[in-house]
Parts: C-alpha cells; sequence; structure tokens
C-alpha cells in the first residue's frame, strides 16, 4: 500500500492551502492510500540547535548517508536530545512513498513552521529520490510564470530547488492558488474573478494528481 505523508503548515485553520492538500489526500486515501498528516502549525517543530549540528558534523566527517545509519552519530547527551526530536519526524519522512506539503506563500517565502521542520529533517548528502514530492501553495497576488512578480517566487520555486538540489528530487509537482488576497484587499477586487479560476483549477488538478500517483510505490528492501 502505497504511503503520503502529508503537511500542513498554514496559520490558518481555514485556508486555501488546507483544502488544496485535502483535496490530493481524499483522492489519495480513495485510491487505497495511506496517508500520514502532521500539523506542523498546530504543533511546532523547534528550530535546530547544536546537538543538531553536532550529529551533521559527525555524519559528513564520517561519510554516513544511509539514514539508517545515521544513530551512529548520536554519541552525546547534547545530541541525544536533539535526536529525540529529529527521530519521529524523520521516520515519517523516509516512510513516504510521496510527500504532499502544503505551503502558503508568506513574505515571499515559506511558512517558518514549515522551515523548521525542513531544517530538522534534513542532513549531509541526503538522498531522498525517488520519492514524489507535491507543494500546494496560495499567495495573495500573482507569481506565475511570464508575471511581473514571477521573480519574487521563494515559495514554490525555493521548494523546488531545494527538493532538487539537496534531495535529488528532479520532478516536484507545485499546484498554487493565486490572487488570494483579492477577497479582502479592495486594490485587487477586480482580479475576484482570476482567483476563483486559478482556485477552481487548483482544486481539480490537486484531486487529479492524487488520484494519479496513489499507486506510486519507491521501491524498498525486503
Amino acid at each position: 500500500m502505497s504511503h503520503l505523508l502529508h503537511l500542513d503548515s498554514s496559520a490558518r485553520t481555514d485556508s486555501f492551502t488546507r483544502r488544496l492538500g485535502a483535496a490530493f489526500a481524499d483522492a489519495w486515501r480513495a485510491g487505497g492510500g495511506e496517508v500520514t498528516h502532521r500539523d506542523l502549525a498546530a504543533e511546532p517543530v523547534p528550530p535546530v540547535r547544536e546537538g543538531w549540528t553536532r550529529i551533521c558534523d559527525t555524519l559528513q566527517r564520517e561519510e554516513i548517508t544511509d539514514p539508517a545509519r545515521y544513530p551512529e552519530a548520536v554519541r552525546t547527551d547534547q545530541e541525544r536530545a536533539a535526536w529525540a526530536v529529529v527521530r519521529p519526524l524523520l521516520d515519517e519522512l523516509l516512510a513516504a512513498d510521496a510527500v504532499l506539503v502544503g505551503a502558503p506563500m508568506y513574505n515571499y517565502g515559506i511558512p517558518s513552521a514549515l522551515k523548521a521542520w525542513i531544517d530538522q529533517v534534513t542532513f549531509p548528502r541526503m538522498v531522498l529520490a525517488p520519492r514524489k514530492f507535491v507543494v500546494v501553495a496560495a499567495r495573495g497576488g500573482a507569481y506565475g510564470p511570464g508575471t511581473p512578480r514571477e521573480p519574487y517566487d521563494h515559495n514554490g520555486r525555493y521548494l523546488t530547488d531545494f527538493f532538487r538540489g539537496h534531495y535529488a528530487v528532479e520532478d516536484t509537482e507545485v499546484i498554487a492558488a493565486e490572487l488570494v488576497n483579492s477577497l479582502v484587499d479592495p486594490a485587487l477586487a477586480g482580479r475576484l474573478g482570476q482567483h476563483r479560476e486559478s482556485l477552481a483549477d487548483a482544486l481539480y488538478r490537486a484531486g487529479e494528481l492524487g488520484t494519479k500517483l496513489v499507486g506510486y510505490r519507491i521501491p524498498r528492501e525486503d
């Protein structure tokens, strides 16, 4: 049975990224897949501390790249305290065939809650391919290809670049609802129709992709 790790990071309990993520996860479940859900806003992950950095140093120095061997680098009380935070997060990530990331755009970037999770589960020369990564995003304005604000997209593009550059995941899918601020910003009121079209398209694409990917499983040793 294929396994999905679903991360939410929006500070809003009723957010567009949560709606998009639910559309994908519901389609995944309907296809018979399992889902592990972690709400990073409701249960924040603490920032990394020195014990975590010491573990990274040992992994790099001793050229340990297999996650199954990471515990070999945990040797002091400070490192054991750091590992107690990391271990359940990392176990969820490694158990997944696909990872669904809900990432609203905050100040051109991603929520700090999501960045804290990324920091905790990322170690030197860590390859997570061939897992599939999907990002569902929501943005106050329009940041798609060809728009004036495209260069300021440090949300979906940051995640795509990070997953490719560090995890060797080449084909992250990004599904975004644009212009959500048209619901509250008088200056964008004239673009409300574009937002509604963008949202409808994103919801459809999220459900369609969840149905398409539910059968995907990464090769695992018996």
